[in-house]
């Protein structure tokens, strides 16, 4: 944590303090930022930095010791009156105040803290206003280091994909058995192999069940992978460490040595929406113009809507990525939510649109970092629907 980074922020966009705040894990955001994430914490607490002066932190007695190390003062209470007291003390001349609030829930990465706690905050005198672009630029920027581990785990999936694909047309032509678990439980030890890690195990989705965009098989519920169907791959992982990106892609193949025209289609539909969404992008870097996400996902939505298929696009068109899967930066989304926050410097995301019929699924998905006056594409676009069988 950069204190005095953070400070000329806040003087710099007229705030007076981002205070921190998390009950038992409601804001994880908090926890990062103060680094305490593993910390066994069960009582509120407050961390204020002040844009002048020193922060300060606001705890219970019985969690002192959790919270030594951190810059500024540090003081505590034992009563709810005292909590109370305590932070009306810190608020004190304190007008604007940033807080990981997202009006009318806007962003609900961003949204973590609850009704009451704010009424809390206003009652001191405080204005809240939401910290979604500073969570953004001092939480879901990479470093140089960072997106080097970014681009191995991207190769890395890539050749995972590559891998599941020749081992269906190995059990295929040999005419032995294989199903979306086997393949999902070959994707997990290759993760293994390769010093990866993943939260969640990855999608593999045969047929009417790649229509599904979240389905996920298991060893009591899965579809054997057999000669004329359709496969589709969602895999996300990233190196083993404290300090590495995930990286997350979407590629779909066809059980056959020759694709059928209506699977053709779609992907010519879906990649199109990609590729257009990434042009826009890189253009807009090399012109130097803000772009915000939810600009991003217009461009993908119309460009399946003109075909038809628009009302088959049922999720944003990309998700923040960091350190977790689904990280705190800007989403190319104004389906679920409209993030009117800029793509700046630093941060990565996935370009993932998708159309999701009843007897098939088809997404394609890159991953996309915004460097200085440019955008690249850290992972290798889907070009065709792989025949997995030629």
């Amino acid at each position: 944590m950069d204190t005095q980074s953070i400070q000329a922020y806040l003087r710099e966009h007229k705030l007076d303090g981002w205070l921190l705040y998390d009950f038992q894990g409601l804001n994880p955001i908090a926890l990062r930022m103060i680094g305490r994430e593993c910390a066994m914490l069960t009582r509120r607490w407050f961390y204020l930095i002040p844009a002048e002066g020193s922060a300060v932190a606001l705890v219970h007695k019985i969690e002192e010791h959790q919270f030594k190390g951190l810059p500024g003062r540090l003081k505590t209470f034992t009563s709810w009156q005292s909590m109370e007291k305590g932070l009306k003390d810190m608020l004190k001349g304190r007008v604007r105040i940033a807080m990981e609030y997202s009006p009318r829930c806007a962003i609900p990465y961003i949204s973590r803290i609850d009704a009451g706690t704010a009424e809390l905050v206003r009652a001191a005198g405080a204005s809240i206003i939401s910290s979604a672009d500073m969570v953004q630029y001092f939480t879901s920027r990479w470093t140089d280091s960072e997106l080097a581990t970014h681009k191995t785990a991207a190769r890395n999936l890539v050749e995972i994909v590559r891998l599941s694909f020749a081992e269906i047309a190995l059990r295929v032509g040999a005419g032995e058995s294989i199903d979306e678990f086997g393949l999902q439980e070959l994707i997990v030890h290759k993760y293994e192999e390769m010093n990866m890690f993943s939260e969640h195990r990855p999608i593999v989705a045969v047929n009417e069940n790649s229509g599904n965009p979240h389905y996920s098989p298991s060893e009591a519920v899965t579809k054997p992978i057999t000669k004329g169907d359709l496969v589709l791959l969602d895999i996300w992982a990233k190196l083993k460490g404290s300090s590495t990106i995930y990286a997350d892609v979407t590629w779909v193949g066809y059980v056959g040595d020759s694709v059928p025209e209506r699977y053709r289609e779609i992907f010519e539909v879906v990649s199109g929406a990609r590729d257009e969404a990434l042009h826009f992008i890189q253009q807009s870097c090399r012109e130097g113009r803000v772009l915000h996400g939810w600009e991003v996902d217009d461009v993908a939505r119309n460009h399946i809507a003109k075909t038809g298929y628009g009302p088959f696009f049922i999720h944003r068109t990309g998700h923040s990525i960091g350190y977790q899967d689904h990280y705190t930066g800007v989403n190319m989304d104004n389906l679920e939510s409209r993030d009117e926050r800029e793509l700046i410097e630093g941060v990565g995301f996935s370009i993932e649109p998708g159309i999701y019929l009843k007897e098939f699924g088809v997404r394609s998905e890159i991953n996309v970092y915004v460097g200085k006056g440019e955008a690249l594409c850290t992972t290798e676009p889907q070009k065709e629907v792989i025949a997995i069988l030629q």
